[in-house]
């Protein structure tokens, strides 16, 4: 199986940049799509960001689009988010996803990994 652990989260000043890392141990990460929720509190779960397998597929959300940037390193196990022009709504725990199927993340919730999160704040 596989586990996910998330890194790069704080607190930075809206309009700033923060890039979140996901890290993978298990076998045949590079066959897993891969992606980003966040969630504040009060709120519900929310997609973020996606990533195919090949790298050549990209799903985001319309709040992040043009400001969040998803990738990935097959050769390092590792999946990232650049966020850019940070608002304080972008504030919440964001998690990284795997899933084999791309189409899920913007369908469902249920992933087949998940991270436990890393929290950005944004201040105002």
């Amino acid at each position: 199986q596989v586990q996910l652990v998330e890194s790069g989260g704080g607190l930075v000043q809206a309009g700033g940049s923060l890039r979140l890392s996901c890290a993978a141990s298990g076998r045949t990460f590079s066959s897993y799509a891969m992606g980003w929720f966040r969630q504040a509190p009060g709120k519900e779960r929310e997609f973020v960001a996606a990533l195919s397998w090949t790298g050549r597929s990209t799903y985001y959300a319309g709040s992040v689009k043009g400001r969040f940037t998803i990738s990935r390193d097959n050769a390092k196990n590792t999946v990232y988010l650049q966020m850019n022009s940070l608002k304080p709504e972008d504030t919440a725990v964001y998690y990284c996803a795997a899933h084999q199927s791309i189409a899920e993340f913007t369908t469902s919730e249920d992933m087949d990994y998940w991270g436990k999160g890393t929290l950005v704040t944004v201040s105002s």
